[in-house]
């Protein structure tokens, strides 16, 4: 008996190791698959341009990544990046010309961009044809308002001097982001400094005639600017590139879908906006679709990635305006490893 008792005791005892391992390993299992929880910020309010984060939400392509994303926005891309840096936003979306700015300061957090969203930046002019301007060198002697917070006055200089305007002989005039349409639509300036895909339908929805509307896109005046950009925290990208990769991967997901279906996610971004109009929206991504994220370079080379030689012309073209510490180059700024084979990235 007491041999038996013995080899039962070993038998129970070995089926408890048995069973305790198995539960560790399921426990760490749990632990290793919890999804990773991301605060994502904007650096402005929704639009209709975010509608590729906001369908790869309710599409369930972050989940599916393993990914807990809160969406929040701020007032603009500095302090986005200071979010950023201070580790509260793990990844954000910001204008990537800012980003190259904000790098050159002595205490700058490294942080680097990871996926291009806006091939072109949307920088542009909007004038009024019955103003007398058709072309950027019809500027000359005419009065253009511009927003405080309007990043694109910063690649003016070089613009101008690009296409042979004397930056004196044009009128800007400082005015609130609120007032930049009505008073274009009221005629008290000749022109104001925006983005194509959002001053232009709203100057339409006020009333203002497409017909007398000029856009004055700068990337169709040699202006080599992307736009756009998703950022990392340095900390959270070295901890969790995975987690990195699979955004990206989602977000790609989300673009994909919107190509598709932009009346679904002109919906979906409106739905997030306050009084938001589906119609309004999907004007608004139709345009930025075409302008900015579709361009012949995302068709040939892929979403999500830069051209590097053209990169380094577009941080020489910012140096005209800005007095760099130390020029960068692009892969002190952008970071492709956490970006798909260009073969996954290949959009039709």
């Amino acid at each position: 008996m007491s041999g038996f008792k013995t080899t039962a005791l070993h038998c129970l005892m070995a089926l408890s190791i048995l069973l305790a391992t198995l539960f560790a390993r399921d426990v760490s299992a749990t632990e290793t698959t919890a999804p990773v929880a991301i605060h994502f910020t904007f650096d402005r309010p929704p639009d209709a341009s975010m509608a590729p984060f906001f369908l790869a939400a309710k599409d369930g392509r972050f989940g599916a990544e393993r990914l807990n994303v809160a969406f929040n926005s701020a007032s603009g891309s500095p302090e986005t990046l200071a979010r950023v840096a201070k580790g509260d936003s793990e990844l954000a979306l910001v204008d990537i010309n800012e980003l190259i700015r904000f790098r050159d300061k002595d205490d700058a957090a490294p942080i680097k961009a990871v996926f291009v969203l806006f091939n072109s930046a949307p920088y542009a002019i909007v004038a009024r044809k019955s103003r007398g301007i058709q072309l950027l060198t019809d500027l000359d002697r005419k009065a253009v308002g511009v927003a405080d917070s309007d990043l694109s006055m910063r690649l003016w200089p070089a613009l101008a001097r690009q296409n042979g305007i004397d930056p004196s002989r044009v009128k800007f005039h400082k005015i609130s982001a609120a007032v930049r349409e009505p008073i274009l639509s009221a005629g008290q300036v000749d022109a104001v400094a925006g983005f194509s895909y959002l001053t232009a339908v709203n100057l339409r929805d006020r009333g203002v005639p497409g017909a007398d509307l000029v856009v004055l896109r700068y990337a169709d005046y040699g202006c080599e600017a992307y736009g756009f950009a998703v950022v990392v925290n340095p900390a959270f990208a070295a901890a969790k590139p995975d987690a990195v990769k699979g955004f990206v991967r989602a977000l790609m997901a989300g673009i994909t879908a919107t190509v598709r279906e932009p009346g679904r996610a002109a919906e979906e971004a409106a739905s997030r906006i306050d009084g938001g109009d589906p119609s309004l929206e999907l004007e608004r991504l139709r345009a930025v679709l075409a302008d900015n994220i579709l361009t012949d370079e995302v068709r040939r080379n892929g979403l999500g990635g830069v051209d590097t030689a053209r990169f380094d012309r577009s941080i020489g073209q910012i140096a005209q305006d800005f007095k760099f510490r130390k020029l960068p180059t692009a892969g002190d700024i952008f970071d492709d490893r956490f970006l798909p084979p260009v073969a996954g990235r290949l959009i039709n």
